[in-house]
């Protein structure tokens, strides 16, 4: 019988922990996502048909919304950029430096350099750095950018590139790490050949009303030319993964927290069975079929409280240190498993709402599985128990 009761408050403390742990780490690539990832990418632009001609007095006005904080010039393009004989796919963003402190969190992210080098007309350039790796390439170095845009010449179309300083290396631990890299404004229209702004990114308050304060803004604008694009349609896929895994597993993980309660009436069973002959005793001392069966269920839900609760002691300890775990492992062998995704390192936050969520509905599935065997036991003939004693 003990070891039926370690068994079962066993299997009830792995797969609580288990559960919480997943969940933690669901939540750390939720809270990566909102604070590290779309900090650094824009949660709305509007884009003109025309141009901004005076994009302060713009980026000024947008900012007179109660929801929005800040508004900056924003400019994009492709390429590819060389180095020593390597080429990679990049996006390059022009940044009006002053302003995009404002509305970005990449100036805190710099390992090298910051944004206040990207001064107009220096061609220099700020890269994350794992595209620096890829490079080999340090602060001071030059690097060709290669345009899809082909110039004629007699010898046929050539592309169009132009050269760059490595001005600062930043490492935000995202995508943003691989493939972007930050110029300044103006040198960023020179070469897609405007004159003036044609985009601006804002930043709001709350980043999931970002859709609705961009058409209160573009509706604001007494402007036929706008519209707005926001962080949901142009990266909405990787939240909605998020929370669809996060509510997948915690139903999958909690059938394994099912099949542990199984162990705690497998484990009730057997008690009834062999305490038949004092449950007959208190039956003919006048115990009810009512209390017979509320000892049984506060024994499965005392078992169950145990169980349940190391796990969540046990999944909060580890929760707590999985990140610098990994990041040993990952140092260590190299094994690169993170690279694919759009967190390179794994994220933990652990949150009071699911550990009562976990532990209420865990403890909710005990209570469950305690009836059977409680109403069994309250069932017991007691006479047919006393005969042979």
């Amino acid at each position: 019988m003990s070891f039926m009761t370690f068994v079962s408050i066993a299997g009830l403390v792995l797969g609580v922990a288990v559960l919480v742990i997943v969940m933690s780490v669901m939540n750390g690539f939720d809270r990566e996502l909102k604070e590290r990832v779309l900090g650094v990418l824009p949660q709305g632009i509007i884009f003109t048909e025309g141009e901004f001609r005076n994009w302060r007095g713009v980026a000024k006005r947008i900012a007179t919304h109660p929801e929005v904080l800040a508004a900056a010039p924003f400019s994009e393009g492709g390429g590819l950029l060389v180095a020593g004989g390597t080429i990679a796919g990049v996006s390059f963003f022009g940044i009006e430096p002053e302003a995009e402190a404002k509305v970005s969190i990449i100036g805190n992210y710099f390992l090298t350099g910051n944004l206040s080098l990207l001064q107009p007309g220096s061609f220099q350039l700020a890269m994350g750095s794992v595209l620096a790796k890829k490079l080999s390439v340090t602060v001071g170095e030059k690097v060709t950018l290669v345009l899809p845009d082909a110039q004629l010449s007699l010898a046929g179309p050539i592309p169009r590139s132009k050269r760059f300083e490595v001005s600062g290396i930043f490492e935000v631990g995202s995508d943003a790490d691989k493939n972007q890299i930050l110029i300044n404004l103006l040198d960023a229209l020179a070469l897609k050949r405007q004159s003036h702004v044609n985009a601006i990114r804002i930043d709001t308050a709350d980043l999931f009303q970002a859709p609705r304060v961009l058409r209160e803004v573009v509706a604001s604008m007494d402007r036929n030319d706008l519209f707005g694009v926001s962080w949901m349609r142009r990266h909405g896929n990787l939240y909605d993964a998020i929370q669809m895994q996060k509510s997948t597993l915690f139903l999958l993980l909690l059938m394994l927290i099912a099949v542990a309660a199984f162990n705690v009436v497998s484990n009730l069973v057997m008690v009834v069975n062999e305490k038949k002959p004092d449950i007959a005793i208190l039956r003919t001392m006048g115990a009810g079929t009512g209390e017979i069966r509320s000892i049984f269920v506060m024994h499965g839900l005392l078992i169950g409280a145990i169980g349940i609760s190391l796990g969540l002691l046990l999944g909060v300890v580890i929760a707590n240190y999985i990140t610098a775990v990994y990041m040993s492992i990952e140092a260590f062998f190299k094994l690169g498993l993170m690279d694919e995704y759009f967190i390179h390192y794994l994220p933990a936050e652990i949150l009071l709402s699911d550990l009562l969520l976990i532990g209420s509905v865990s403890l909710a599935i005990c209570l469950v599985v305690t009836i059977y065997p409680a109403t069994l036991a309250a069932r017991s003939d007691p006479i047919e128990a006393l005969q042979y004693e």
